[in-house]
């Protein structure tokens, strides 16, 4: 039997059909967080480059690592770096069969969710006090 537009088989659902909830935000910040990864290794690179071509390289741009707009870069790529670890821990979890009810999913999501902030926020104020104290 051919397939086509009056064949009466269940569609797969479309986001329309989702009610959104915090494990389905977590799932796609994972994703975004991942493809967010790779492109902060590429300025890690850069950054390290930049260090190994000597200080009158690393100079030209200390202003702006060292700036507010570099403190916001530091904090959000410790942010991506946190939500994807502690996200990755759950997905481990996850494997050995624990944590998979959604009550407990959910709610783990909105603890891995905050624990990220809270990662980056601390992170971010030791490395401004320890580069402000310099």
């Amino acid at each position: 039997m051919a397939s086509g537009w009056n064949d009466k088989r269940p569609m797969s659902p479309h986001l329309q059909v989702w009610r959104w909830h915090p494990t389905m935000l977590s799932s796609i910040l994972h994703r975004a967080s991942g493809i967010a990864l790779y492109f902060a290794i590429l300025k890690l690179c850069l950054f390290l480059a930049l260090l190994a071509a000597g200080p009158k390289a690393f100079g030209k741009m200390a202003g702006i690592i060292f700036s507010p707009l570099g403190a916001f870069g530091f904090f959000v790529v410790c942010g991506v770096i946190s939500f994807h670890l502690l996200n990755g821990i759950r997905h481990m979890l996850w494997d050995s069969g624990r944590g998979l009810e959604p009550k407990t999913a959910n709610a783990v999501s909105i603890g891995i969710i905050a624990a990220a902030a809270l990662l980056a926020i601390a992170l971010t104020w030791l490395m401004i006090s320890a580069v402000g104290g310099a």
